[in-house]
């Protein structure tokens, strides 16, 4: 027992220190950003964090808290807040999410060379809700850690570069505050980036913004159910087959739960600031069991994955706003 709460001390430490960190960046940066990039520095430091007497704890954090952490996510969202939206933003988040986890498949294993794993993270990345989707994808994908390092850092990088550009872009687009909203929601990477972008923008983009992206976020579920079932028939044996996402039915519940039952705000506070805790200390312990060593072997292929994605959010996700805005 003892050996396990070492190791989940540690991740618990660099999380509070990444939330500290997040805080003096108001919404801009998640926790979840730092808490990897910090485990990530120390894990390479100090190569003794390998050791057996800390591994326990930090396996305990990269799999069970995980999947504690993306089943209670759904704390975030609501039904109602989904019908506020209506149906133009339903179809653009669909179609955008759909799109763009198809072509992170096809563009990255048939055009790039790049294995289905690394694919398919950056693509839920990118489709979904940034790091909270590539850990909810690990794992039913089964991913290494460099490579759920790599998808992340992906998230980072273009999710950082959407909070300048769709600010700048704004006036030049010809959208109404809440299709401008719609198509923030649908397209950037991380909840805390369409918050910080959405904001730039005024209070009206931001509240339609955040909630067509906590839309997106509920597609995680089926998204998770529907590639582990894929992933199992395509294996072919019964001894490969894709885990079922257990969290991702868990992650159903606390929606449909926060939306049927009247809970107290503090209470749901609290849940959703443990909640952030569980999904930090998980990017900390997955920072600190990965080599840069190893990240080499991935090599540049994923950023130029991400790069085409990123586009493709910005340039389709537009078309796509301005036809279902108009037509619904």
């Amino acid at each position: 027992m003892l050996i396990v709460i070492r190791g989940i001390g540690l991740a618990a430490l660099l999380a509070a220190v990444s939330m500290m960190l997040a805080q003096q960046f108001g919404t801009a940066i998640s926790p979840l950003i730092f808490a990897i990039l910090i485990g990530l520095v120390l894990g390479n430091a100090l190569p003794n964090l390998a050791r057996p007497g800390w591994q326990p704890g930090l396996e305990f954090c990269k799999k069970r808290l995980l999947r504690i952490g993306v089943a209670f996510y759904g704390i975030h969202i609501t039904l109602q807040q989904v019908a506020e939206v209506g149906a133009g933003a339903l179809v653009v988040d669909a179609v955008m999410l759909l799109s763009t986890l198809a072509l992170a498949y096809w563009l990255g294993r048939r055009w790039l060379g790049l294995d289905a794993t690394t694919s398919l993270l950056v693509g839920s990345g990118s489709a979904i809700c940034g790091a909270a989707a590539i850990l909810a994808t690990e794992p039913v994908v089964r991913a290494k850690p460099q490579q759920t390092t790599v998808a992340v850092g992906t998230v980072v990088l273009f999710g950082t570069l959407a909070m300048f550009v769709y600010p700048m872009l704004y006036p030049w687009l010809g959208l109404s505050p809440q299709a401008m909203g719609i198509y923030t929601g649908a397209t950037v990477h991380e909840v805390a980036q369409v918050v910080a972008a959405g904001t730039a923008m005024g209070d009206d983009v931001a509240q339609t913004a955040v909630i067509a992206k906590l839309t997106r976020v509920m597609m995680l579920a089926p998204v998770l159910l529907v590639l582990g079932s894929w992933l199992g028939r395509k294996s072919g044996t019964q001894a490969v087959r894709a885990p079922l996402p257990w969290f991702a039915f868990g992650f159903i519940a606390v929606v449909v739960c926060n939306s049927l039952l009247s809970l107290p705000p503090i209470w749901v506070a609290i849940i959703k600031h443990l909640d952030t805790w569980a999904l930090t200390m998980a990017m900390a312990a997955l920072g600190l069991g990965t080599r840069l060593g190893g990240l080499g072997s991935v090599g540049w292929k994923p950023l130029v994955l991400a790069a085409i994605l990123f586009l493709h959010l910005v340039v389709s996700g537009l078309i796509v706003t301005h036809m279902a805005t108009s037509w619904l």
